[in-house]
């Protein structure tokens, strides 16, 4: 990894990694619906916000070669962000002992060497997100996310693409009005979770330091954080290629109508993924990247998007 830095200009870093990457595939997982003010896609090129222990970035990565990026960082947050681009690209996330059986996941495998598991070491970051797709429909949930981070966000530092914002710090979101949380359709349920969460601050990031599997259970001791969330939330923040999200509304039907032709439960879920741990959640990534959800017939109404605003 080399990089430079100068008074007017970015923080600027290529990365190379020790096996293929595709950073858009990578960091999809990141997305929370399609007008995030905290990511953006812009053709081969991907942008980000973030909020690192010494400020806020913005980030743009562009792939620089099959296993390459080329980033440039601006804010406060910059250089620290620098140091954790590799894992942010996977580096860390090395899939050689997944070989499945199954011919359809061993095509997918096969068309996609350059999906890897992300690694931000943001917890709070991907917490917060996480509390609100709680129960409700995904809709709904990215709304509420986009109109909280650019109601209470800042401004995205550097020339970010209009509209996009940093992440409230867990001080800001502490402090949102139980109001503001009504106006963004959140139900005090997930409204006093994120409040809780958002009280214990640094504590929570310091959980990067720990296996995946203790912090996930340091995570579900938390009120209001089951195993789907604390599940969603090591996927991205620590980068665990195992966290499988039981609980999901739509998840275990894609893994049954992909892999065996038919539905399932969370119970048949877990049991068929079981012999390929540690790489559970790689499988479903693999799954939804190629037409997963597309594979589950369409019966009935979709699901209801409950709005806690007339409630």
């Amino acid at each position: 990894m080399t990089a430079s830095v100068g008074e007017a200009t970015p923080f600027d870093t290529r990365v190379v990694l020790p096996w293929p990457a595709d950073v858009a595939q990578t960091l999809r997982p990141l997305q929370r619906g399609p007008y995030d003010p905290c990511h953006r896609r812009d053709g081969d090129v991907v942008w980000r916000t973030s909020r690192m222990g010494s400020g806020p970035v913005t980030y743009r990565i562009r792939q620089d070669g099959p296993s390459g990026a080329r980033c440039l960082a601006w804010g406060p947050g910059a250089e620290e962000f620098a140091t954790g681009l590799p894992a942010l690209l996977g580096a860390g996330d090395d899939d050689s002992g997944f070989a499945p059986e199954h011919p359809l996941l061993a095509e997918a495998h096969r068309r996609l060497p350059g999906l890897r598991i992300t690694r931000t070491g943001r917890v709070f970051e991907a917490l917060v997100p996480a509390i609100l797709e709680q129960r409700v429909h995904g809709v709904a949930a990215f709304a509420s996310w986009r109109r909280l981070v650019t109601r209470f966000g800042d401004p995205a530092p550097g020339p970010a693409p209009r509209g996009m914002a940093v992440p409230p710090s867990a001080d800001t979101w502490r402090r949102v009005p139980s109001w503001e949380f009504h106006r963004a359709n959140v139900d005090p349920g997930r409204a006093r979770t994120i409040v809780r969460c958002a009280q214990l601050g640094d504590t929570l990031e310091r959980l990067t330091a720990e296996s995946p599997q203790r912090a996930q259970h340091r995570l579900r001791s938390l009120p209001g954080v089951g195993v789907w969330t604390a599940a969603e939330v090591a996927q991205r923040a620590f980068g665990d290629a195992d966290a499988l999200s039981v609980g999901d509304y739509h998840l275990a039907s894609v893994v049954g109508w992909s892999l065996l032709g038919g539905p399932l439960d969370d119970a048949g879920m877990v049991d068929l993924l079981e012999p390929l741990r540690p790489h559970r959640y790689r499988v479903i990534r693999l799954l939804t990247e190629t037409g997963g959800y597309g594979r589950v017939p369409r019966r009935g109404p979709r699901t209801a998007i409950t709005d806690h605003r007339h409630r």
